[in-house]
């Protein structure tokens, strides 16, 4: 199961976009963080029996980076800790609240020179435990929401999610600023 939470004192557009990326990822539940602390946080994670964690923390009133976590004894972040330069929520796209979905797969679409999305793709599958999606899966409708990520016109790496078979995007939408892939902190 995966948990979904944000920052200390989010913003009610942060808690919307948690909302909606917990009803498109399959196994996962969101929860008010209020004033756990990291480690209290995986104490809540262990006692719903979740074993990765995404935090959504705050930026200038938005969402401003999304960091990955495995449970263990505590937090472990996970690469690639990504900042978000914008977001388009749900509701923003004329998509009506809907139940959870249970079952998502995902697909990019990139030039062969570019290393970072394929990249990405692969890191989001391992964490969210989903499979890639290949084109004549899509067509057999196996799967209820696809996780797409490409790049847009400005060359910025966008995630979106669409809801299958209708293949309508219902967001929320996720323009990337950059990817960190070393979670190592620096030696001073």
């Amino acid at each position: 199961m995966i948990l979904i939470t944000t920052s200390r004192r989010p913003t009610r557009r942060i808690r919307t976009f948690c909302n909606d990326l917990a009803r498109c990822i399959p196994n996962s539940i969101r929860i008010n963080r209020g004033k756990l602390s990291r480690e209290g946080l995986a104490e809540k994670a262990f006692e719903l029996e979740a074993d990765r964690v995404i935090v959504v923390n705050r930026w200038k009133g938005g969402p401003g980076k999304i960091e990955l976590f495995n449970v263990e004894e505590s937090l472990v972040g996970v690469p690639p800790l990504i900042y978000i330069r914008g977001i388009k929520l749900q509701r923003e796209m004329g998509f009506p609240k809907s139940r959870p979905f249970s079952s998502m797969a995902i697909t990019s679409n990139y030039a062969l020179q570019d290393k970072e999305i394929p990249k990405l793709a692969d890191a989001l599958s391992n964490f969210l435990q989903v499979p890639m999606a290949k084109p004549n899966e899509i067509v057999e409708k196996k799967y209820q929401v696809l996780m797409s990520i490409r790049r847009d016109a400005m060359e910025r790496i966008r995630v979106t999610f669409f809801k299958l078979p209708e293949n309508r995007e219902i967001g929320p939408r996720i323009t990337v600023s950059h990817l960190i892939w070393s979670l190592e902190k620096p030696s001073r």
